[in-house]
């Protein structure tokens, strides 16, 4: 597993008028190839009376899947430039369909290169950027006259508190960087004077917002 990487929020989109052509952006998360062309076929019934529907995705942790088609646009203008995007962003498990309604007004090859581009970073941009950092769960427990203290330190530190469970004693979950446990739990039994109860969860995947660039 990938210690982190870069996707987009679930689903979004966002819609642009370049020389009266309608560009309609669509984004989803889709961590199979099959998700992906699902959701372009779902988009393509959606727009069935559109000019073209075009779309691009890459998958997986390596990149290894990666398509791009220009639905009748001249070859190379659609499909690649909104590949481009997900490529320069470095956003994994991601498709995105750009319809487009022709305004009576061509673009040429440089101008189509642009519209598809820029219509699929700002309906990335509308849905939104997430970093998935892989994080390991630890179980605080202490009792309820430390809680103050403890609670204050995890929330202006770099670790993640989840939630507090308030039972016979206090249960802090706190989500902390794979690899940095040890550190977390030196540094917890510090802040306690050896009162604290650390068990080590699961790992998983958390996300943290990215600001639009």
């Amino acid at each position: 597993m990938l210690e982190s990487y870069y996707t987009v929020k679930p689903e979004g989109s966002e819609e642009v008028k370049i020389q009266k052509s309608r560009f309609i952006g669509y984004v989803k998360r889709c961590e199979t190839e099959e998700e992906a062309q699902a959701f372009i076929s779902q988009i393509k019934k959606k727009h069935h009376d559109a000019t073209h529907n075009c779309s691009a995705y890459m998958i997986g942790e390596q990149d290894l899947i990666q398509k791009a088609n220009d639905d009748g646009e001249p070859s190379g203008t659609a499909g690649v430039p909104i590949l481009e995007v997900l490529k320069k962003r470095g956003l994994k498990d991601t498709a995105v369909v750009v319809t487009r309604y022709f305004g009576g007004i061509k673009l040429g090859a440089g101008g189509l290169i642009r519209a598809y581009g820029s219509t699929a970073s700002e309906a990335i941009n509308t849905t939104g950027v997430v970093r998935r950092q892989l994080m390991k769960e630890m179980k605080v427990t202490i009792d309820y006259h430390l809680l103050g203290k403890v609670e204050n330190e995890v929330r202006n530190s770099d670790y993640t508190l989840e939630r507090i469970n308030y039972l016979e004693n206090v249960e802090l979950i706190v989500y902390v960087e794979s690899g940095l446990e040890k550190e977390c739990e030196d540094w917890m039994t510090n802040l306690t004077s050896g009162q604290a109860s650390i068990e080590q969860g699961d790992a998983s995947y958390v996300e943290f917002d990215v600001t639009p660039e």
